[in-house]
């Protein structure tokens, strides 16, 4: 999962950002309302959580861009304002979700799963594919039966591959969804982190490389496919 995190409190800011990667969760801080909408111009994100009260233009400002774009993505006002009217006019502007500062970031990365998962409601919140079983809640894989033990990194990327059920995703798409916009694009991290995956998973390979395209789960990890190996 990949987030936008409007807030012009550095050191919340960071701290929120840290504690979600310790959890999977790719975060890009935006300290102002004009960083923001740039950023999500450039990149996919599958959720945005928004101070109100940042410099121009204002959280409630970016939201209704978000909303006006079509783009259906889910919206948490993450703010100090907490009175009852505050909540309300957050919920009218088209917020899925509200949460006041001070918050546990527990609690936030709940949230931001609930809002994923919503997000995704044909999805089942446990996905299972080819022999794997991932709970993104969890964070636990097994593969028929046998626990898995991934870092986080290793998990973030299975979780995007997973998704496409059985799908090709990029190299790009793989760096875009599971890193932050600071990853050097030019870099081997999803080629070694992919690398690494597949030998946590064990034989038979079940994540198989498509030369030129990307990697996807193999619906039939042992039959003749489209490649296993680190490339």
């Amino acid at each position: 999962m990949r987030v936008l995190i409007l807030e012009d409190e550095p050191l919340l800011a960071g701290a929120v950002r840290d504690g979600l990667r310790l959890e999977a969760i790719a975060a890009d801080i935006a300290g102002d309302g004009a960083t923001a909408l740039e950023l999500l111009g450039v990149n996919a994100y599958d959720i945005a959580v928004l101070d109100r009260d940042v410099p121009g233009p204002s959280g409630d400002e970016v939201a209704k861009r978000i909303i006006a774009s079509g783009s259906g993505m889910p919206i948490l006002m993450l703010t100090a304002a907490d009175r009852l009217d505050d909540k309300a006019s957050g919920f009218e502007l088209g917020a899925d979700d509200y949460l006041t500062k001070p918050f546990a970031l527990q609690e936030l990365v709940l949230r931001l799963r609930a809002l994923d998962r919503r997000r995704a409601h044909n999805r089942p919140p446990v996905r299972e594919i080819a022999g794997l079983r991932v709970d993104p809640f969890r964070r636990e894989v097994f593969r028929d039966g046998r626990y898995v033990a991934l870092t986080r990194k290793q998990f973030a990327v299975l979780e995007v591959l997973v998704a496409a059920e059985g799908g090709v995703v990029s190299a790009e798409a793989l760096l875009e969804r599971a890193w932050d916009e600071n990853a050097d694009p030019f870099t081997n991290a999803v080629r070694i982190t992919v690398s690494a995956l597949r030998k946590r998973l064990g034989e038979p390979a079940i994540i198989s490389t498509v030369p030129g395209v990307g990697y996807r789960i193999d619906p039939q990890p042992g039959a003749e496919a489209a490649g296993t190996g680190d490339g």
